[in-house]
């Protein structure tokens, strides 16, 4: 199975990029893990936000196979501890899934295809975190489930 994060835009905080990658290195212990990472749109200047929405999601649509469950951060999601996103990813690793993908969408969110498409939603907080942010707050708490999983020190309950 592997695990991929799909992103609309690029990541150009550097901090945000340095805690991106340092769990995304330590990710690869336990999974083939991938960022990818969706061009933003041009000339949006001239688009609604709905234009945007729809666009962003053939984007997301087009990198996403029949067989991928998708799995959206959504603000709208079910909300879960960390203990409680561990069981979630054995469940869907149980299932037999070829790869699970996690997807952060545009400054708007997503669209209503995407919503269609989608097997899961999951909100990290009831707070709004910046897209940026979320890429690194994500791929630390996935990075935690692993080692709940594996028994290892590095989560405290």
């Amino acid at each position: 199975m592997t695990i991929e994060l799909l992103t609309v835009g690029k990541t150009d905080v550097k901090w945000v990029k340095e805690g991106l990658d340092l769990y995304t290195s330590r990710l690869k212990h336990y999974v083939p893990f991938s960022v990818v990472e969706i061009p933003e749109l041009k000339k949006v200047s001239a688009l609604t936000k709905q234009q945007i929405k729809e666009k962003e999601g053939e984007l997301i649509l087009k990198q996403v196979t029949p067989s991928d469950m998708l799995i959206l951060l959504d603000e709208h999601g079910r909300e879960c501890r960390s203990l409680e996103f561990a069981e979630f990813l054995e469940k869907q690793m149980a299932t037999g899934a070829k790869s699970i993908i996690f997807t952060i969408g545009g400054a708007y969110g997503f669209s209503e295809e995407v919503y269609q498409r989608a097997n899961w939603k999951i909100s990290l907080s009831k707070m709004t975190f910046s897209h940026q942010m979320v890429r690194a707050i994500f791929t630390e708490q996935l990075y935690r489930a692993f080692t709940i999983l594996k028994g290892e020190p590095y989560h405290h309950e």
